[in-house]
């Protein structure tokens, strides 16, 4: 067969270049030594005491809501900030108790993931391990299921009981017996929601006509009394985001145009902390600023409170989040520093550490850390310890 011109200089030019390659270089390549066998499985023990540079962070996981879970993350690390996770699934609620050294979460499950028959149970998780070391199944399919709210799961009774609230749609709240593993009773809250632990046993609840119920518990877990105060918010005008920065037993809560507003439950009957004051700028301002965001406002262990801020306020953007938190003194009623963020943020919450930080999930899924006493900028955890980082729960 003739070779045209073509063919030829391939040829030509192929041996050319295979003679100028050392015969070394042709050789196959020296084995890498073969890596030690790792045992599986493989676990590293957390610590018998948190670092109070920790947090849960609560992952609503909105892909793939089945899979919620509550993840352990460090917020002084910057290589390893991920501890540990448990699951949450269907809506999950969760409560951080040192002194039982357990994670509660309150979750649904369904046999055939999606369907099949309910079941409602509160799983106990170990902090040692991140194991479950029981459960109670709680009756009736009725545990309320919505984005997560801190105050849909709360104590009572020295953490040896839990309240959770329930919608079917009429709305009730389950008293639940931690030790003794079984619900000891419910309680009918129609028109209410929310929990806020009050006095040594018990708990209130917000209206929609803008009143306050308030229960109080005896031993066995029924109603003993209950009261309510009435117009204790605008619902109208300056509804109050139902998660408050909890100061003790005084809860802080800020209204979506700007009111803050105390309430002290340590007795039976909770107080109305007199003269609420206003944050913000005033209305059709320009810009308008205003609290945005899901878990817009917490505090440090001096009782400041920390607000995520939005410029651009109107109607509705209450839920868009903020691009800075601003820091206020309650008692003083008076702003005492600004702090820019990088980006939109959702959520923030406050360290208990002896310097402490302020933690940022923002709307991308980012968690950033942040000095809490300067605002200066710390450093990113990134996007990859949460899909949708929406509750945020520092270590006491």
């Amino acid at each position: 067969m003739r070779q045209g011109p073509t063919g030829i200089f391939r040829r030509v030019s192929a041996g050319l270049l295979l003679g100028a390659i050392p015969l070394a270089a042709l050789a196959a390549p020296a084995t890498p030594a073969p890596l030690p066998a790792e045992p599986m499985p493989a676990v590293t023990a957390l610590p018998a005491v948190w670092p109070k540079s920790w947090v849960l962070i609560n992952d609503f996981n909105f892909n793939a809501i089945i899979d919620g879970r509550v993840v352990v993350v460090d917020t002084a690390s910057d290589n390893q900030p991920l501890k540990g996770l448990i699951r949450n699934s269907q809506f999950g609620s969760s409560l951080l108790s040192v002194k039982r050294g357990e994670i509660l979460t309150a979750e649904t499950f369904y046999p055939r993931l999606t369907r099949g028959e309910r079941t409602d149970a509160i799983t106990l998780w170990s902090m040692a391990d991140l194991q479950p070391k029981g459960e109670v199944v709680l009756p009736g399919g009725k545990r309320q299921q919505s984005v997560t709210y801190p105050q849909l799961f709360q104590f009572t009774n020295g953490e040896k009981w839990a309240l959770i609230a329930n919608f079917t749609p009429a709305q009730s709240v389950s008293v639940v017996d931690l030790d003794a593993r079984k619900v000891l009773s419910d309680i009918d809250l129609p028109g209410c929601s929310q929990i806020y632990p009050t006095g040594t046993r018990g708990f209130s609840s917000f209206c929609a006509d803008g009143s306050l119920f308030s229960v109080a518990l005896d031993d066995q877990g029924k109603v003993a009394s209950s009261a309510t105060i009435k117009a204790v918010q605008d619902i109208d005008h300056q509804a109050l985001f139902s998660t408050p920065a909890w100061v003790g037993q005084t809860a802080w809560f800020v209204g979506q145009r700007g009111l803050i507003q105390g309430f002290d439950f340590s007795a039976t009957m909770p107080k109305v902390i007199p003269g609420p004051f206003s944050v913000g700028t005033a209305p059709g301002a320009a810009p308008e600023w205003r609290p945005g965001g899901w878990q817009v406002i917490n505090s440090d262990a001096a009782g400041h409170l920390y607000i995520l801020m939005s410029p651009n306020g109107r109607e509705g953007s209450h839920k868009d989040g903020g691009s800075e938190v601003w820091v206020f003194d309650p008692v003083k009623k008076a702003r005492i520093a600004r702090f820019a963020l990088k980006a939109t943020s959702t959520a923030i919450a406050v360290t208990r550490e002896d310097h402490p930080h302020l933690v940022v999930a923002r709307a991308d899924g980012v968690v950033d850390i942040y000095d809490a006493v300067t605002g200066a900028f710390v450093r990113t955890l990134g996007a990859t310890l949460a899909f949708s980082p929406i509750v945020i729960t520092p270590v006491p």
